[in-house]
């Protein structure tokens, strides 16, 4: 017998759709569970173990550790649904933990949250998901997937200040078939309602900040921990390699920096322009020092044809930016040359730049900067 498209697209009834929801223990995958398992579907909580507070610190408003699991197996257990917790410690380490610390003693700017929703999130749960034989699996995150010609898009979500689509650039096509995202046409108030009306223990949890594993947003007390002996003492140097300071490793700054220098004197203010690893070197200049018109990404991930991407688009290297204008053009399978509109600040190698065409992600990568 034929079926028509339930509400998450799939060719069953709601009763015989399997759905894993990821359930970091927070508010949004909470609701998710919740909504999926008042709609009819056959809902399977899962949440991860990611790191041990033991080794990189204890803080507050995390996930996928010690309070947030206990937390979604509360809620699971409340809507009397299967949940599982998986122990991806040595995964997250590898795919997301190492290379954080890597690049920013190489002198970049990382960004781990895009990583573990590449690699741990959508790639080792999605294996489990399908082991399950789960016909999708549901995120909390607030971006929308939207069918276009018969294949699935994704785009920004409807509320501007709860957007996390710049995290997801790097879903895959074959992910993005799988993934399914309720909450994207929502805003975090109407999520706070809904977990009040269903009586979710974690109605009013405080919303995760930061990285999850930085305790107290100190990147340096992380790397000290997991490299010891690394960070290196050095130079504050000008641009014309004249000695102006000393700091006591690079890791403690980032371009477009101006706070902290500690460098006394100055008749106009100075900002970190460069980081040089090898010399263990912080180089400092004027504001107009950090003038940025064209990058390199690297890695890209295209969620179009890139062939037909070639042209001007909108373009973010932060995720509250607003998107700005920048003709995008694709050189290989490993690179993309951006030249942006006007001349931007503060753009950093190992950060990421997203590809929009109005609310769509086309796709982005990770920046290189030339030169």
């Amino acid at each position: 017998m034929n079926h028509p498209l339930n509400s998450l697209g799939i060719t069953k009834p709601i009763s015989e759709t399997r759905v894993v929801v990821a359930m970091s223990g927070g508010v949004d995958s909470s609701v998710v569970a919740a909504l999926l398992k008042h709609e009819g579907y056959q809902v399977v909580g899962i949440t991860l173990q990611l790191y041990d507070e033991g080794q990189v610190g204890q803080k507050k408003g995390t996930c996928c550790a010690g309070l947030d699991i206990y937390d979604a197996k509360q809620v699971a257990q409340n809507l009397n649904i299967p949940h599982y917790v998986l122990d991806y410690q040595k995964n997250f380490k590898k795919d997301v933990i190492d290379p954080f610390v890597d690049s920013y003693l190489q002198g970049q700017t990382p960004i781990p949250c895009v990583r573990c929703n590449q690699t741990v999130k959508f790639r080792d749960l999605f294996t489990f998901a399908k082991d399950l034989n789960a016909d999708v699996m549901a995120t909390g995150h607030y971006v929308r997937r939207l069918e276009i010609d018969g294949k699935p898009t994704l785009h920004a979500g409807t509320d501007p200040t709860r957007d996390q689509s710049f995290f997801l650039f790097a879903t895959t096509q074959e992910q993005l078939e799988f993934l399914r995202f309720p909450l994207g046409a929502f805003d975090k108030v109407q999520t706070r309602q809904m977990a009040e009306q269903w009586g979710l223990v974690v109605a009013e949890k405080p919303d995760s900040q930061d990285i999850c594993f930085v305790p107290n947003g100190s990147y340096a007390r992380v790397v000290e921990k997991l490299r010891p002996g690394t960070l290196e003492p050095g130079n504050i140097v000008d641009q014309q390699g004249n000695i102006l300071a000393q700091h006591k490793g690079i890791i403690h700054y980032t371009i477009g920096q101006r706070k902290g220098l500690e460098i006394g004197g100055l008749k106009d203010p100075l900002y970190v322009v460069k980081l040089d690893p090898i010399k263990h070197e912080v180089i400092v200049g004027p504001k107009e020092a950090l003038a940025c018109t064209e990058i390199n990404i690297i890695e890209p991930n295209w969620l179009i044809d890139p062939a037909t991407i070639n042209g001007q688009f909108m373009v973010k290297f932060r995720s509250t930016q607003p998107a700005i204008p920048a003709v995008i053009i694709p050189v290989d399978k490993t690179r993309a040359t951006i030249h942006f509109a006007e001349a931007q600040y503060g753009v950093a190698s190992g950060q990421a730049c997203v590809i929009y065409d109005q609310e769509r992600v086309l796709g982005g990568g990770w920046i290189q900067l030339k030169g």
